[in-house]
C-alpha cells in the first residue's frame, strides 16, 4: 500500500507541473520572444517552481552560511539527485539566471521553451557542442546572468545516490571570467523524489538545501581549475556526510 501511494504521488506531481506550466504558458511564451524579457521569464519560473512543488507537498528550505548578494553574478553548483533540484534552484536564485543542461531538454514538454531561449543546452559527448555551450554561458555571465550548472553532469544511476566526479567546465569558466562560485548541497531531496520519481515513487516533505559561502576566483589562474573543482567537491562532500549522519540519527 505504501509504494502504491508513493506511485500515485508521482502522477500528482507530474500533473501539478503540467497544469501550472500551461497556466503560466501564455506569459512564459510572451517573455520568451525577446531576450530583453528573459528576466520576466525567470520570475515566472520561480513562481512556477514554488507552486508546482508546493501544491503536492514539496517544500524547500535553505540554510545560508552567509547572506547572498543576488545583485552580483555567480556560478551556482549544486549536487544533483532529483528533478526537484531544478525547481529548488529556480526558487533560490533571486536574480536573472540560466541553467546549463543536457541537449535533450530542448525537446521536453515543459523544459523545451526554456532550453530554446534563456537556458543553455549542451551535448557533453560533442566537443563542439560543449565549446558553443560554454561560449554562450560566458556571454550570459558577462551580461549579468547567474549560471546554474550541476557539476556532476546529471543524476547518476546508483541508489541511494552518492556524489560523483565533477566536470571541469564550470570551474574553468569561473576562473576565466573571475566569477564567484556558490556550492549548494542537499542530502535529503532524493528521499522525497529520486531522479524523476518513477522508479521508487515520491512522498511530500521538506527538501533541505545548504547554501555555502561564495568562493572568490579573481585571484586564481587557469592552472588552478582542477584545485577549485576539488575544493568545491570537498565542500559539498563534507556537507553531505553531515546530512547523511543526521538522516541516520533521525
Amino acid at each position: 500500500m505504501k509504494i502504491l501511494l508513493k506511485k500515485i504521488h508521482v502522477y500528482l506531481y507530474v500533473a501539478s507541473v503540467a497544469l501550472t506550466y500551461f497556466l503560466f504558458w501564455p506569459l512564459l511564451y510572451y517573455f520568451s520572444r525577446n531576450p530583453s524579457r528573459y528576466h520576466g521569464m525567470n520570475k515566472l519560473r520561480r513562481a512556477w517552481g514554488f507552486l508546482s512543488s508546493g501544491f503536492v507537498g514539496f517544500l524547500f528550505s535553505y540554510e545560508y552560511e552567509q547572506p547572498i548578494d543576488w545583485s552580483k553574478t555567480y556560478i551556482v553548483c549544486p549536487n544533483h539527485t532529483s528533478n526537484l533540484d531544478i525547481a529548488a534552484m529556480s526558487v533560490l536564485v533571486k536574480s536573472n539566471c540560466c541553467f546549463m543542461g543536457k541537449e535533450t531538454l530542448k525537446d521536453g514538454l515543459v523544459t523545451g521553451l526554456f532550453f530554446r531561449t534563456v537556458d543553455i543546452p549542451v551535448n557533453r559527448e560533442s566537443k563542439m557542442s560543449s565549446y558553443r555551450a560554454f561560449k554562450m554561458a560566458g556571454e550570459r555571465l558577462n551580461s549579468g546572468y547567474t549560471l546554474i550548472i550541476f557539476p556532476e553532469g546529471g543524476i547518476a544511476d546508483n541508489y541511494p545516490p552518492t556524489l560523483h566526479e565533477f566536470k571541469n567546465g564550470p570551474f574553468k569558466l569561473a576562473i576565466d571570467l573571475k566569477i564567484p562560485i556558490i556550492p549548494v548541497s542537499t542530502s535529503d531531496t532524493w528521499k522525497k523524489l529520486w531522479d524523476d520519481g518513477t522508479k521508487y515513487g515520491t512522498k511530500p516533505g521538506i527538501c533541505h538545501y545548504h547554501v555555502h559561502r561564495p568562493i572568490e576566483t579573481a585571484h586564481l589562474a587557469p592552472a588552478d581549475a582542477d584545485a577549485l573543482r576539488d575544493e568545491v567537491y570537498g565542500i559539498i562532500g563534507r556537507q553531505l556526510q553531515l546530512g547523511y549522519m543526521a538522516l541516520e540519527i533521525a
